[in-house]
């Protein structure tokens, strides 16, 4: 099995915790003791990023193939277009676009900076040193090595996210889609296809 497949374990439930973790409820307790913060609103924000899924990116990505003026406003200014469906990500956001002759990847070679606010958590692989350095040295290997087998002519485009920027990826419209409402076209958009890894196809979850 190879090091982007890897999983890992979850720890146990009675594990000690760690440093950062320690710090992190200290300071919670802290900023609530002062006053700067409420209980309640660090619970309910804690709430909504953990409720953040792919489902929020497919609903972006949907409207950019049914709406071509929204497509462009979303290449020009991805926070704003965002916004124009009710999600709002907090940080610079530029998406790309995959086309005929051109693939895009996005990775973090540093950390794992992801765009959380639209597709939710980053899977495990995709914060492993493995992809962090060969998504840049290799990524059509990497991208077929995860499944997806791109043309020798097309020219892949890699993207490194950082803390002030993050990219997302506007995978192709499945053909065989036209006369498809939103709804049923967000049904194809996956993680990893914003993540640049697969393409958007209908999974078979959708179905069940």
């Amino acid at each position: 099995m190879s090091e982007l497949h890897a999983h890992d374990h979850a720890a146990a439930a009675d594990a000690p915790l760690s440093r950062l973790a320690i710090r992190s409820v200290a300071l919670r307790l802290l900023l609530v003791e002062k006053g700067l913060l409420a209980a309640n609103d660090i619970e309910a924000n804690v709430q909504w990023i953990e409720n953040i899924s792919p489902a929020t990116g497919a609903r972006v990505v949907a409207r950019c193939w049914t709406d071509e003026a929204f497509k462009q406003r979303m290449l020009a200014d991805a926070n704003a277009a965002a916004l124009e469906c009710g999600v709002e990500v907090l940080i610079p956001l530029v998406a790309v676009e995959n086309t005929d002759d051109v693939h895009n990847l996005i990775v973090c070679t540093l950390c794992s900076c992801y765009p959380r606010f639209l597709i939710g958590e980053p899977p495990a692989w995709y914060k492993s040193m493995g992809y962090r350095a060969r998504a840049v040295s290799d990524p059509r290997g990497v991208v077929e090595e995860l499944g997806l087998k791109l043309a020798a002519d097309v020219e892949v485009r890699v993207y490194d996210s950082t803390a002030d920027l993050r990219y997302v990826v506007i995978p192709q419209r499945p053909t065989g889609t036209d006369g498809m409402s939103s709804e049923e076209l967000a049904t194809f958009v996956t993680r990893d296809s914003m993540i640049g890894v697969a393409p958007a196809q209908r999974q078979s979850w959708h179905d069940e």
